[in-house]
């Protein structure tokens, strides 16, 4: 196991009230920590991902198009090589986010094939309710879901859920994109999720390449084995009154010396509110989010529509 100064913590212990204290503590100061025993195996992501990097590797031009949406703000299917830009979305610079991915979320879904969708649909449903349960220790340890319900909506993120799931491949990066030339191979963000599940393979060369700030420092955040990455996302200061932060994270590039075996995969799960959840926006910017919306209250559809953007970039192989 690689060392890392974040917390690491056992769901199954959580549920039966142990180690309560120093969760509240993590939660409540970084936002981010370590999961083992959620219910998850490692053999799950094996398949899903190995099934997902195969199509990375043997679709055909034609059969990745088949899955690819125009629609800016539908996380579904394939995502080609810097075919989108965190940068860009969170108005930070122009470079593009230097991986492909896979997505898929509760409908809508495309499928390069039936054995995909079998694999990837029993592995979504094993992380919905890691992360539905994750979620739920998080709120009740910390603030459970915040106050009363709004007029117009509900007050509780875990009603209907949302999720959406993503295979990120990160493949090692070009001399131009080495970090003496550029620093990221995705921008810093926060989620728009109540948590993210992160599960991570480790780069072959011990470059470390996911990172969360935490006391205004970036701090590495290696691949534990057993274990998945835990960040709180923008639902869960909403929920909390602000008593859970939603900690920024990015993806760095390995610098010109470490471009050789710096690929990994990335299978993130982003457990978000159903497009229904309102919220106060004034609420919102008091605990530092970016809601760009000229209203009071919001609902969670308003706000995603106005944060992702897919670019219509070339695609690469």
């Amino acid at each position: 196991m690689q060392d890392t100064t974040v917390p690491l913590f056992s769901l199954a212990a959580l549920r039966e009230g142990k180690d309560l204290d120093a969760f509240r503590a993590c939660v409540t100061g970084t936002g981010v920590f370590y999961l083992t025993e959620y219910g998850v195996t490692e053999a799950d992501h094996q398949l899903a991902t190995r099934t997902a990097t195969d199509f990375f590797e043997r679709g055909t031009p034609e059969e990745k198009k088949a899955v690819t949406t125009d629609v800016p703000t539908l996380r579904r299917g394939y995502s080609a090589l810097e075919a989108e830009s965190t940068a860009q979305v969170t108005r930070t610079g122009s470079y593009t986010d230097y991986s492909m991915s896979f997505s898929m979320g509760v409908a809508d879904n495309l499928f390069p094939s039936r054995e995909f969708e079998d694999v990837w649909t029993d592995y979504f449903a094993r992380l919905r309710t890691a992360a539905e349960d994750t979620a739920r220790v998080v709120l009740e340890t910390c603030g459970t879901h915040g106050g009363d319900t709004p007029p117009t909506g509900t007050a509780d993120p875990l009603r209907d859920t949302d999720p959406v799931l993503r295979l990120r491949y990160f493949p090692e990066v070009p001399e131009h994109r080495a970090a003496e030339r550029e620093p990221r191979r995705m921008a810093p963000h926060y989620d728009l999720s109540v948590v993210t599940l992160i599960h991570q393979t480790p780069c072959a060369n011990g470059f470390v390449s996911l990172q969360a700030e935490i006391d205004g420092t970036m701090v590495g955040l290696p691949h534990v084995p057993e274990a998945v990455v835990v960040l709180c996302g923008a639902i869960a200061p909403l929920a909390t009154r602000g008593a859970v932060p939603a900690p920024r994270h990015h993806v760095a590039s390995p610098g010109a010396d470490q471009r050789e075996g710096s690929d990994r995969t990335s299978s993130v799960f982003f457990l978000r509110p159903s497009t229904g959840y309102t919220f106060s926006v004034p609420e919102a910017r008091s605990y530092g989010l970016d809601v760009s919306l000229d209203a009071e209250t919001a609902t969670f559809g308003d706000w995603i529509g106005t944060n992702y953007v897919t670019m219509h970039a070339t695609p690469r192989a």
